[in-house]
């Protein structure tokens, strides 16, 4: 992009995730029109809202045509899973997300599997398969505690970790028989349970060109404590205590290097984000999952972190051109806590009043990301299961904390639930790190501070 282009972009999704890539590409100088389809009440503030579902691909592709859009980002999967990407690519539009060939690695576990298999990345033992009864004389033969996981995608909560044989066998049930997550458990994966410490891994990549971001780490269980039910996430922190410098470029190597060249060997033209959910375990790092988009809650940490001009980056992978070597990051710590409704995740509460959003100004050191809001008669209500995700940013994971739990504690909407010890740890391992490495976070690279 010359220094003077002016370039008109298109998130599509109406998440705390996508909220947190418009307020990142609004910092860019070379930011033209900023439009979001659907958005949410909080985005219509950052950008021009259009209504016009992230899922609604024949709509979305006139859009693009008829605003001649110069970059379309894609913040969810299930589109990229259905070909958003290619449809625009075949009209010569570029596009932050890969193609239906590419998304597959999040779309099938099974043919994730195949791909790390194929590429030797170190992962979890798994089997798979396609009937009730087949499935059952395997888990009582192999007993728990096991990962049973629907093969396709399930709003990231068709993942149920059985720690007895009893809970396995009736997530079983709930996949085949119930029929709960419909299709995307057809085929049902059932893997070996890994323990330590979990970390998320995104990479910008393009081509066979890898941009690694900071590490983050996400908490999908519902409550305290990693207890209760799993979820689309409650929230996250970046940079990581558990990974250093060494283990970080340790996991490129295993995990995301022989992947993006196993897919490039496949003719798959990726051109997006890979997300490696790691766990570090005690025989080395081994991927629990790929992702095929930028993560969500991690995103809501990551970005407010960013020093590189997101657009940038974003339009080069998208367009082929050369990333840069490295991303700069800004310094400190990042602590983005999720502020559920009512009921979730098994259900949602909706049309609730939130209020205090106006006592959380935005800052240098808070973000207020919406996700399920919509505007009604005046005010802000919910819409969904996941409402906000309030990010604070310090020099320590305490200073960070402090700032998130702040602006939770202003805002108030009637059954609001989140958990209180995001990023507990890392600020627990932050007060005795004088004995352990630094955590990875980028610091120096590409000139950047972070």
């Amino acid at each position: 992009m010359a220094s003077s282009d002016r370039l008109d972009v298109l998130v599509v999704g109406g998440g705390a995730r996508e909220h947190a890539f418009v307020r990142g590409l609004r910092k860019s100088p070379r930011i033209g029109r900023l439009v979001c389809a659907p958005g949410n009440a909080g985005i219509r503030d950052d950008a021009l809202v259009v209504d016009i579902g992230a899922e609604d691909i024949p709509s979305l592709v006139a859009f693009v045509q008829r605003e001649r859009i110069g970059l379309t980002v894609v913040g969810p999967e299930a589109p990229l899973v259905a070909g958003l990407a290619d449809q625009l690519r075949e009209r010569g539009f570029a596009v932050f997300g890969p193609g239906a060939d590419g998304a597959l690695l999040e779309g099938s576990k099974a043919f994730a599997k195949q791909v790390m298999d194929a590429a030797g990345v170190p992962t979890a033992a798994a089997a798979a398969f396609t009937e009730y009864e087949p499935a059952l004389a395997y888990l009582r033969e192999h007993g728990a505690p096991v990962v049973v996981k629907a093969d396709g995608l399930a709003a990231g909560k068709g993942v149920i970790v059985a720690h007895e044989l009893a809970e396995a066998e009736e997530a079983l049930s709930e996949f085949f028989l119930e029929r709960r997550f419909g299709s995307a458990a057809d085929t049902v994966l059932i893997e070996e349970f890994l323990e330590g410490e979990e970390v998320s891994l995104l990479s910008i990549v393009s081509g066979q060109q890898i941009l690694p971001l900071a590490p983050a780490q996400d908490y999908k269980r519902a409550l305290d404590g990693d207890e209760g039910p799993n979820t689309g996430g409650m929230g996250s922190y970046s940079p990581v205590p558990a990974m250093d410098e060494a283990l970080f470029h340790a996991c490129l190597d295993l995990a995301v290097r022989p992947t993006v060249a196993e897919i490039a060997r496949r003719g798959i033209d990726f051109r997006g984000v890979l997300y490696a959910g790691l766990m570090l375990t005690k025989n080395g790092p081994k991927v629990l999952e790929f992702n095929c988009r930028f993560g969500d809650p991690e995103t809501q940490a990551l970005l407010p972190r960013l020093e590189s001009d997101l657009l940038e980056l974003l339009y080069a992978a998208a367009t082929g051109a050369q990333l840069p070597a490295a991303a700069a990051w800004r310094r400190g710590a990042a602590v983005g806590v999720v502020m559920a409704s009512r009921g979730y995740p098994a259900s949602a509460s909706k049309g609730d009043v939130i209020t205090g959003l106006e006592l959380v100004r935005r800052s240098d050191h808070l973000e207020v990301f919406h996700a399920a809001t919509k505007a009604k008669d005046g005010s802000v209500v919910t819409s969904g299961g996941r409402v906000l995700t309030v990010t604070g940013l310090g020099d320590s994971f305490a200073e960070a904390r402090a700032r998130a739990y702040a602006g939770i504690g202003a805002i108030a909407f009637p059954g609001e639930q989140h958990r209180t010890d995001i990023a507990l740890r890392a600020e627990r391992w932050e007060s005795g790190a004088a004995a352990g490495a630094a955590p990875y976070s980028g610091a120096g690279q590409a000139g950047g501070e972070r």
